[in-house]
C-alpha cells in the first residue's frame, strides 16, 4: 500500500484535532485522582491518554478498516496487540500522549506520536506537539518536515558531525541493569552536555533539527521509537541498535543509538556504552 500526500494530511489533522478536543482541555487542569501509575511513580497515565488514543483509533480503523491500531493504551491493557506488528499489510502504531509525567506535572514537552508501517516497514512517522501546534513529518524517500500552526513548512536537518566532549545528547539509561547502567551514566561525562526529558517526541525533535547530536534507548517500545528514527533518518541521520542491526517495527529491546552518521554511532557506542 502506498501513502499519498492527502493520507499524510489528513493523519496530520487527526493529530491537530485530537490535541484539541482531548489533550490540551486537561493539561494542568488534572488533580492527584486523575493521574494514575503503572509501573513507577514516573511511568503514569490520565484520562488525556486514554481519550486522545480512541479518538485516534477510531477514526484510523473508519478510514482503513483493515489496519492493524496499535496503541500504547490498548497494549498496555493487552500486549498480544503488537503481536503481527512486523507481519502486517497496514498497521498504526499510536503514543497519544508521550511525555505523560510531563503533561500530568504541568510541563509542555509532551506530544502525541503516529507511526504508520506497510509491510514490516516504516513508511511515515508524525509528532504532533499540542501547546505549540506544530507536526513534524517524516515520509520515507521524501525527507522530514516540521509544520506550523500557519501552514509554514520548516525542513528538519540534522546538525554535523562534532566531537565526543561537544556534543548535546540523551541516553535512557534508566531501564538499564547494572552494569551498563552505572557504566552508561559514567559515559556521559564525557560529552559536552546530556538532557533527559522522558519524551521521545521531544527529544527526536531536538535530534531531526539539529538541536542534539544523539539519542539513546535501551526499551525500545514501536511507540515511542517507530515514527521518530523514521524522522530523524530522513533528515540525514543514522539509526542502528546496539548490535548493529537495523532498528525494524517488532524489535522491542536490545537497545538503539539515533546519532547524526555511522562514524559517531560508532563513537558514542564505545565512548558512552563501552561496546
Amino acid at each position: 500500500m502506498t501513502f499519498s500526500d492527502s493520507d499524510i494530511a489528513s493523519l496530520s489533522v487527526l493529530l491537530r484535532q485530537a490535541g484539541e478536543d482531548e489533550i490540551m482541555p486537561r493539561f494542568s487542569g488534572m488533580s492527584d485522582a486523575d493521574i494514575k501509575e503503572k509501573q513507577a511513580p514516573w511511568d503514569v497515565v490520565t484520562e488525556a491518554d486514554t481519550a486522545a488514543e480512541k479518538h485516534i483509533a477510531a477514526a484510523l480503523l473508519e478510514r482503513y478498516p483493515d489496519a492493524l491500531i496499535v496503541g500504547e493504551e490498548a497494549a498496555a491493557a493487552d500486549p498480544a496487540i503488537m503481536d503481527g506488528l512486523a507481519e502486517a499489510k497496514l498497521a498504526f502504531v499510536i503514543d497519544p500522549v508521550d511525555g505523560t509525567y510531563n503533561f500530568a506535572s504541568g510541563m509542555p514537552a509532551f506530544g502525541t506520536i503516529l507511526a504508520v508501517v506497510v509491510a514490516g516497514e516504516c513508511v511515515a512517522g508524525l509528532i504532533h506537539y499540542p501547546v505549540g501546534n506544530e507536526t513534524a513529518i517524516g515520509v520515507r524517500g521524501a525527507g522530514s518536515r516540521l509544520v506550523g500552526e500557519n501552514g509554514f513548512e520548516q525542513v528538519m536537518r540534522i546538525s554535523e558531525p562534532v566531537a565526543l566532549d561537544q556534543m548535546v545528547g540523551t541516553v535512557s539509561w534508566g531501564f538499564m541493569e547494572e552494569p551498563l547502567r552505572s557504566r552508561v551514566a559514567a559515559g556521559l561525562s564525557k560529552i559536552g552536555m546530556s538532557f533527559g526529558f522522558r519524551c521521545s517526541a521531544w527529544e527526536y525533535r531536538l535530534a531531526a533539527t539539529g538541536r542534539a547530536h544523539f539519542v539513546s534507548a535501551q526499551n525500545l517500545m514501536p511507540w515511542d521509537h517507530l515514527a521518530g528514527v523514521l524522522i530523524h533518518t530522513e533528515a540525514g541521520g543514522y539509526t542502528a541498535c546496539l548490535d548493529g542491526s537495523p532498528y525494524r517495527p517488532g524489535i522491542t529491546d536490545g537497545g538503539l543509538i539515533t546519532a547524526t552518521d555511522p562514524e559517531s554511532w560508532r563513537l558514542i557506542r564505545r565512548a558512552i556504552f563501552g561496546i
